[in-house]
């Protein structure tokens, strides 16, 4: 018998990890009118933007209008992302509640995704951390490419561990571990969460951001749960992939990790059904079929029919 936990809280990223890698821009009504819809379905936490240079990211370039017509919403949190202190000041500014700060623990990745070396970002990182949780916001810091590196390989764990440690010191209480490029295995996602789980301590949440590259997504999704995660990231439809990394395909779909949880008897508060459409919305917007399977799935009398 697989011993797991009795609810988990899914944070959406399509709007977010999902579209910043996408060529075409979406427009704030069509970003608010998603928002709408993926909330409409249950999500509680939503990431919706990242507070990063348009020049790098231009499908993030209207964050800051996005949060200023999003409306509150009992039970939902909004979230972004930030890399740097110009990001927090941003966010500070649009009256963000809830902030995703992260550094990559691969000194290749960090230098391509935020031009500095790993310890670079940490300096510049940690009081961004410590500022954020001054002024109020919920700070959910994060490492990326926890799991394995699309440029180096193998990521080692002490230095995923020496990352972490430093967030909580921080006063980060919720980590979140990334497997950016999709290169985990559920062994690997076991092993390092175990590890980080007993040094970290119980008042330290561990989530999990994981991508689905070599197709073991969800694999790597019940290997976490059964490790104790209760915090996973997903993306309708299963959008999403690092710019900066070459071959990483998007994130687990939410609609399928919250089929499958449903199915394991592992609440969500999600209507995985509800999220179907607005999986064919993104497919249809993007001129394209999307990674996620349960949106092409009919429901029928289990919840599932082809």
């Amino acid at each position: 018998m697989l011993t797991l936990p009795e609810s988990v809280l899914i944070e959406d990223e399509a709007l977010r990890d999902g579209l910043q890698n996408e060529q075409r821009l979406f427009s704030v009504a069509e970003k608010r009118e998603l928002v709408a819809a993926i909330a409409e379905a249950g999500v509680r936490r939503i990431q919706v933007g990242s507070f990063v240079s348009p020049k790098w990211a231009p499908q993030m370039a209207n964050t800051d209008e996005l949060f200023a017509v999003l409306p509150a919403r009992p039970g939902l949190v909004y979230s972004a992302l930030v890399l740097n202190r110009a990001g927090l000041d941003r966010a500070l500014a649009a009256g963000v509640k809830h902030l995703s700060i992260s550094v990559s623990a691969s000194e290749t990745h960090s230098r391509k995704n935020a031009n500095k070396s790993v310890d670079e970002a940490l300096a510049d990182i940690l009081p961004t951390i410590e500022r954020a949780l001054a002024e109020g916001i919920a700070v959910r810091a994060g490492v990326q490419s926890a799991l394995g590196c699309g440029y180096e390989g193998a990521i080692d764990p002490r230095q995923v561990l020496r990352i972490a440690r430093l967030f909580r010191d921080a006063g980060a209480r919720e980590i979140n571990i990334a497997d950016t490029a999709g290169l985990a295995d559920p062994q690997l996602v076991h092993r390092v969460v175990t590890t980080l789980r007993d040094d970290l301590g119980a008042d330290v949440t561990l989530s999990l951001h994981l991508h689905d590259t070599r197709g073991l997504g969800l694999a790597n999704m019940l290997a976490g749960l059964q490790a104790g995660v209760t915090v996973f990231d997903a993306a309708v439809g299963g959008l999403g992939g690092c710019p900066f990394i070459p071959a990483a395909t998007g994130n687990i779909a939410t609609e399928d990790a919250v089929f499958a949880l449903g199915r394991m008897g592992v609440a969500t508060g999600v209507d995985w059904m509800k999220l179907r459409p607005v999986a064919l919305r993104l497919a249809e917007l993007l001129g394209r079929k999307l990674p996620g399977r349960m949106a092409y799935i009919d429901g029928g009398p289990d919840g599932a029919r082809a």
